[in-house]
């Protein structure tokens, strides 16, 4: 059918036969090779009809002897000199540099995007979880709920349900240190308040339980989670559960007779900072988890961009670091009621730097029980923390970057300045419960910039690096 229209076409054209005779010997082209090399669509073979012009015909002879040699040839000529060998190149350069990626990295999730879409969705709402978890925690701080439940079963309990229930649990709290120091005279009402923070606050504990453990047992079975992936997700389940025992062990001591009749009960601070920590360890996991699985290459467009980000990183993760500690010396904070202290800034009262900070001995526990001692902690490394992010985005405002780091950046700086707003406004409020709140979430927020940032400014695989030109192209 190819040879019978171009034969139709190029019969009209006297000069072209002749021209086709005249360059026959010079091509030295068979027809049986050319149509051997020969593969073109549809598309492309309309486009070469329609470059030939309509000139008046001649015999057929000499067109059927020259028809595949030109027309192929011409056609081949075309594809390789023309447009369309840009376009090609350019194409099959892609298609090269996908392959070889994917047969570089070493993915975390097997059977293709849609099953990293799916684990991804899962670990991000898993770590949502944890964040709601921590934020829901810090209400049940503030309001005094924690110590409410004076006992606890790991696959938990039903609330009370009859008046009879009630009674029998407000008398169980009635017998607790903070009832007899703190609350007492409280009436059932008030304690059904705060008997249901801490009882939400741990069902949801157990809910997270349930909504990672199901879908990771239906991912590892349909094949989708690879072993290093599925040790990775298990370890952060074992601490998952662990936290449970963890937050059991703080409330514990809250439940204790405290050592002087001058002091008020509340949970260790060191378990209180041993169950935060926990907590934000294991949605540091999940997130940075959840960002290989759907983000298994960092955004690079170019060798310049991998070299910005390189500096950016040598930056990042000691601010990360810092980021990390100025959160946890927070949880001593909490955990020494510090905050509903020298309720004035920038000074502690009258002085810059109050007296007893070293009234404790050994020295060390000033640093994590000296109320004192443990705010003004907390000031230097969150001014600390502002200063050396604000320095980061300094330092790097001029480096050839991706649009991405740019713009993470400098969200990481406002979102630095409003925490440490946040926490100026609730040492001067006298810690209310929503200023309180917001600050701890605040500070879970400005990690999660922290990490996002370090695990976008991470290396390239090498087979993403052979395929990244040395500057990006502008569009």
């Amino acid at each position: 059918m190819l040879e019978s229209r171009l034969i139709s076409i190029l019969r009209r054209n006297k000069d072209l036969g002749h021209k086709i005779s005249s360059n026959l010997g010079r091509w030295g082209f068979t027809a049986t090779k050319i149509s051997n090399e020969a593969s073109f669509s549809v598309l492309n073979q309309q486009r070469l009809f329609s470059t030939i012009p309509k000139i008046p015909p001649i015999s057929r002879s000499s067109i059927s002897r020259t028809f595949a040699n030109y027309g192929l040839r011409s056609f081949h000529h075309l594809n390789h000199k023309g447009v369309h060998r840009t376009s090609l190149r350019k194409m099959s350069t892609v298609a090269f540099s996908a392959a070889e990626n994917k047969e570089g990295l070493k993915f975390l999730v097997t059977a293709g995007p849609h099953a990293r879409k799916m684990v991804g969705i899962w670990l991000f709402a898993s770590a949502a979880w944890v964040f709601s978890m921590v934020v829901l925690g810090g209400v049940t701080r503030l309001t005094r709920s924690g110590l409410s439940m004076t006992d606890w079963k790991f696959t938990g309990s039903l609330p009370p349900l009859t008046d009879e229930d009630w009674l029998v649990e407000f008398e169980k709290y009635k017998q607790s240190p903070e009832y007899k120091r703190v609350n007492k005279g409280m009436n059932i009402e008030d304690f059904k308040f705060i008997y249901w923070m801490e009882y939400a606050h741990r069902m949801w504990g157990r809910a997270l339980g349930i909504m990672f453990a199901l879908p990771f047992s239906y991912f590892l079975r349909k094949g989708y989670i690879t072993v290093r992936l599925g040790l990775r997700l298990s370890g952060l389940f074992a601490l998952g559960a662990g936290q449970g025992l963890i937050g059991w062990w703080m409330v514990k001591s809250g439940l204790e007779e405290p050592p002087s009749e001058y002091v008020e009960p509340r949970v260790s601070p060191y378990r209180l900072a041993a169950h935060l920590t926990s907590a934000f360890a294991i949605y540091c996991g999940l997130f940075w988890t959840a960002l290989s699985v759907v983000m298994p290459e960092p955004p690079a467009e170019s060798l310049a961009y991998v070299r910005g980000a390189a500096k950016v990183k040598r930056l990042a993760l000691p601010v990360g670091i810092l980021v990390g500690i100025t959160a946890i010396s927070g949880a001593f904070v909490a955990g020494n009621d510090a905050g509903r202290a020298f309720n004035t800034f920038p000074k502690m009262g009258d002085t810059w730097i109050p007296d007893d900070i070293f009234s404790m001995k050994p020295i060390m526990r000033n640093f994590f029980e000296n109320t004192a001692t443990v705010q003004l902690d907390h000031r230097i490394l969150a001014t600390a923390t502002l200063a050396a992010i604000g320095g980061l985005w300094w330092s790097t405002r001029k480096l050839d970057m991706h649009p991405a780091v740019r713009h993470l950046i400098g969200s990481t700086m406002g979102m630095a300045a409003l925490q440490v707003t946040l926490g100026i406004s609730t040492l001067l409020s006298y810690v209310p419960v929503s200023l309180g709140t917001a600050h701890q979430a605040g500070a879970l927020t400005l990690l999660t910039f922290m990490i996002l940032l370090n695990h976008t400014v991470r290396r390239p695989s090498p087979s993403l690096l052979k395929t990244l030109p040395s500057v990006a192209k502008m569009v």
